[in-house]
């Protein structure tokens, strides 16, 4: 049997966590992601954006820390197991002020879990990558909690969406070795959204970006779509050389379509 994206009991028991965690501070919980622009592929992440009243206390940041390391997947996540969860908190004070770039609360993602299980806590920090997170959201999240999206998340300018795409490139070219199909895919997104001011899928935004590309680019783009979609293994120890040339054109298609 079919169950709704939000229905599904990882997301429900994320949904319970925030609620005990930040009581009555808790104003809004939002999907959004692939699971409702395109359906879980095998390693998609479930990404939740929550919107709060005030600034987080320690203790809500231990304790929603507490929990989320031991409901989410590990990276990579496990056929039929434990998705891996990105957790995003942001103050509802922030989130109306639009500043750029955009201030969270609190952060947990899988990408984190090493910093974690050695000691450090999420503590609140600006970084461009969450701008698009809420400029994403805006676009297409469903509430789980709370009322409309529209009613707490801000629509992001074109101008700081274009910003912290250009501010993201390093990092993401930095970080290419040992995430190419990730990075890849990322790229794919951003030259789409650079050049249509939409957010879609990465599988989209593949598909899109290889009708674009020619030759050895398409095949490596199309290779990080397939491994996305499980269709097949994730392997990249022969193409890592390919894979570092193409981000680096795809990274000046991105610059150039601003």
């Amino acid at each position: 049997m079919h169950v709704a994206p939000h229905k599904t009991e990882q997301i429900q028991s994320a949904l319970l966590i925030l609620h005990r965690r930040l009581d009555d501070a808790l104003l809004g919980v939002y999907l959004h992601g692939s699971a409702v622009s395109g359906g879980l592929q095998p390693q998609s992440d479930i990404d939740l954006l929550a919107a709060v009243q005030s600034e987080l206390t320690e203790s809500q940041r231990n304790g929603l820390l507490l929990d989320l390391l031991h409901l989410s997947g590990r990276h990579p996540a496990v056929p039929g197991g434990a998705r891996c969860l990105e957790v995003m908190v942001f103050s509802q004070a922030e989130l109306n002020r639009s500043d750029y770039p955009a201030r969270a609360e609190f952060v947990y993602g899988e990408w984190l879990r090493e910093a974690f299980e050695a000691g450090e806590t999420p503590m609140p920090e600006r970084d461009p990558e969450y701008t698009l997170v809420i400029a994403q959201a805006h676009q297409e999240a469903i509430p789980l909690f709370g009322p409309p999206r529209s009613e707490l998340l801000t629509g992001v300018s074109r101008e700081h969406v274009n910003q912290a795409m250009r501010d993201s490139l390093p990092d993401l070219l930095n970080g290419l070795h040992g995430d190419e199909r990730n990075a890849l895919l990322t790229l794919a997104r951003m030259w789409h959204t650079a050049s249509t001011g939409k957010f879609v899928t990465k599988d989209a935004a593949a598909e899109w970006a290889i009708s674009r590309l020619s030759g050895s680019d398409a095949m490596i783009l199309d290779h990080a779509r397939r491994a996305y979609l499980g269709a097949i293994t994730d392997d990249w120890s022969s193409q890592r050389d390919a894979a570092r040339q193409l981000a680096g054109r795809m990274s000046e298609n991105v610059t150039i379509t601003m």
